[in-house]
């Protein structure tokens, strides 16, 4: 524990230093923040804010992740995953910023990260607790959809001021210190990313200076996915990361029933919490509310950990 504390703040402390300087290359660069036009007045006034904010602390993650490997093999498949699905959100904030607001289509990215998904889930093969052990060939599949919604659930939540760093060091601590079965490895890199995320929030709170961008929200999904696969509790990341389940849940649901019903909506806007903002919310009540529900799943998982061990 002692060792954890550490590697948080150190992390934090070299993301406080590091992030002011990064910010202003950022502006140097012109990378700004392409903002979608059906979204409200107060989110085009963020247009132009420094984007990429996540390529520090999913670099800072990788090279903490590779210099544990000569002593913990347990990194590599986080780091796998974050340079991996790192290097696709990078592909698609630069789509975003020299193609459009889309981005990546859907079309092209969701196959990409089904592909990346399938290394990844070598990597970190092992038994799964709430998985019939006699169904071998079930673990491929949940391993898969849990990388690629975790990945987009990430992403899906990162559209408020602070909301996905928050709901992300929430969900790390969650999955390393609460749930059972740990590795040395993959707790060095999930503490590393805690640390980093915590120096991003206090540039990312409201208002921000900085976003986090795909190369980060991606990364951190599939990190996260990875680790819960290693541990054998895949199937409590449900609950470890219960918002990014609402936020994928939302979206899919929105465009179901947009298809089907000829362009009726079920929610003013997806993902959800930008529906509470139409019914007036203010973003730090969005992300004090968002980063309590994600709290409770975090403590309801470890209880059911529990229970089942």
């Amino acid at each position: 524990m002692i060792q954890a504390l550490l590697t948080i703040a150190a992390s934090l402390v070299a993301g406080l230093i590091a992030y002011p300087f990064f910010i202003r290359l950022l502006r140097r660069l012109g990378v700004g923040q392409v903002i979608q036009a059906e979204l409200g007045e107060e989110h085009q006034k963020k247009a132009g804010t420094p984007t990429g904010g996540g390529i520090l602390f999913v670099s800072f993650a990788i090279i903490g992740g590779l210099l544990s490997l000569h002593m913990h093999r347990g990194a590599l498949p986080a780091v796998v995953a974050l340079v991996l699905f790192g290097l696709l959100g990078f592909l698609d904030d630069m789509a975003k910023l020299h193609i459009g607001q889309i981005g990546l289509p859907a079309r092209l990215k969701f196959p990409l990260q089904v592909v990346l998904a399938i290394p990844l889930a070598f990597l970190a093969h092992g038994p799964q607790h709430l998985l019939p052990a006699s169904v071998g060939w079930l673990y491929w599949p949940v391993a898969i959809l849990a990388i690629v919604g975790a990945s987009n659930g990430v992403n899906f939540s990162d559209g408020i001021d602070a909301l996905c760093g928050g709901l992300t060091v929430i969900a790390f601590l969650g999955l390393v210190v609460l749930l059972p079965g740990g590795l040395p490895g993959e707790t060095a890199v999930a503490m590393v990313l805690v640390g980093a995320l915590l120096a991003f929030l206090y540039f990312n709170r409201h208002p921000a200076r900085v976003f986090m961008g795909d190369a980060g929200s991606l990364g951190l999904g599939a990190a996260l996915a990875v680790m819960a696969l290693q541990q054998g509790w895949v199937i409590l990341l449900l609950l470890v990361g219960l918002v990014y389940v609402i936020e994928v849940v939302s979206v899919v649901l929105q465009v179901s029933y947009f298809k089907i019903s000829g362009g009726r909506r079920i929610f003013p806007i997806t993902p959800i919490h930008h529906s509470f903002q139409r019914e007036g919310w203010s973003e730090p009540q969005i992300v004090v509310v968002f980063w309590a529900v994600g709290l409770i799943g975090a403590i309801g998982s470890a209880l059911l950990a529990r229970v089942v061990t």
